[in-house]
């Protein structure tokens, strides 16, 4: 079983399997911090799963608006908006009242991973509560993952 583990005080993902560590890489999650209410900009807490995976075939850059690929490539350098980038792995919590169902939904917050147009960020907080990555980190760690994988999200 895969296991990825998000620390938000190292702003670093771990992927282990069978108690192996398979990779690790740098991200930002939220400028605002841990939290799960809806509308708080807050990296949600806890125990999550990953719900689905979008863009596998997608081009390194390729921008998407509302989980779909645009056709759209950013050019790398731009650092307008905010974009999501390359793939998406979508993420549920597991536990109700702290991330899944009623005000605080993981799922219906549309919470993700995704590559950033805003790369000089990686590694502190500074998303609106998705865990951001380079594009190529999350092409590489979109390869190592499947649907139903767990996720701990720890401060």
């Amino acid at each position: 079983m895969t296991v990825i583990t998000v620390k938000a005080k190292e702003q670093k993902l771990f992927v282990h399997c069978k108690g192996k560590l398979l990779a690790s890489f740098r991200v930002s999650t939220a400028k605002r911090g841990i939290g799960a209410e809806k509308g708080s900009l807050q990296t949600p807490p806890g125990r999550h799963r990953i719900y689905k995976k979008i863009g596998a075939r997608a081009a390194k850059g390729a921008v998407f608006k509302d989980r779909v690929n645009t056709g759209e490539i950013w050019d790398g350098k731009s650092q307008f908006g905010d974009l999501i980038l390359s793939r998406i792995i979508q993420i549920e919590g597991v536990e109700p009242g702290i991330n899944k169902g009623g005000n605080v939904d993981t799922l219906e917050r549309y919470v993700y991973f995704h590559g950033t147009n805003h790369v000089k960020n990686i590694g502190k907080p500074s998303s609106h509560g998705c865990i951001t990555m380079r594009c190529s980190d999350i092409i590489k760690f979109f390869k190592l993952v499947k649907k139903g994988d767990h996720v701990i999200i720890q401060p």
